[in-house]
């Protein structure tokens, strides 16, 4: 069995990528999808790409590093949200907006204050996802992806994490955090990201 190991320690992420995942086959076998925790990985990763997808690159690299096992595939993400009126923030800060501790609840908060009086047309947003994936060969695979949306009035739903709450996909009328796993897979940047890559993976493992 391919083991896989995903770059980051977010719980609510993990689950996400296992459930798109879920049926990926490498060679006829499944994979087995692990977080760095789960690998035993420990890596302090500085993020100081310009980019979504420079910052996937760091992080694939420093944890393939960090692994000191040969034979691996790993995989990490850069994802975060985009605001037009706020000149695209918080973008690739996404995570560290208002700090690394600050509550989500917090950052959403914020982000609606700044919003406040700006009519629905001009709250325009999307999801950016970038993956990248470090080969056991050291071939280097990318993908980026995104979700058009708007950002809402406040904080509705309990099914997401992160800025789920606030961003309004405009095909269901809710936020991607009143969407069923199904349907927020179905149409997230991450969902759209993972299965590209997958679909790559795939691909190079059939040559």
């Amino acid at each position: 069995m391919q083991k896989i190991i995903f770059a980051t320690g977010n719980a609510g992420k993990m689950k996400e990528i296992r459930a798109i995942l879920s049926d990926l086959r490498l060679q006829g076998s499944p994979a087995e999808i692990l977080s760095m925790k789960e690998a035993g990985i420990n890596a302090d990763i500085e993020e100081n790409g310009r980019s979504f997808v420079e910052n996937a690159v760091i992080k694939a690299k420093a944890a393939a590093d960090a692994s000191g096992e040969p034979g691996l595939i790993v995989l990490a993400d850069d994802s975060g949200l985009e605001i037009d009126f706020l000149n695209k923030e918080p973008g690739i800060y996404s995570a560290r907006y208002l700090g690394e501790h600050t509550s989500y609840h917090e950052k959403n908060g914020n982000l609606l204050d700044r919003l406040k009086g700006v009519p629905q047309q001009e709250r325009t947003a999307r999801f950016v996802c970038a993956i990248a994936c470090v080969l056991p060969d050291g071939h280097l695979l990318t993908e980026l992806a995104t979700v058009e949306g708007f950002i809402g009035y406040e904080e509705k739903g309990e099914n997401g994490f992160g800025y789920d709450p606030i961003f309004i996909v405009p095909a269901y009328g809710r936020t991607t955090a009143e969407l069923t796993e199904e349907e927020k897979n179905e149409i997230s940047h991450r969902g759209k990201a993972l299965r590209a890559m997958k679909e790559q993976l795939e691909q190079y493992y059939e040559k």
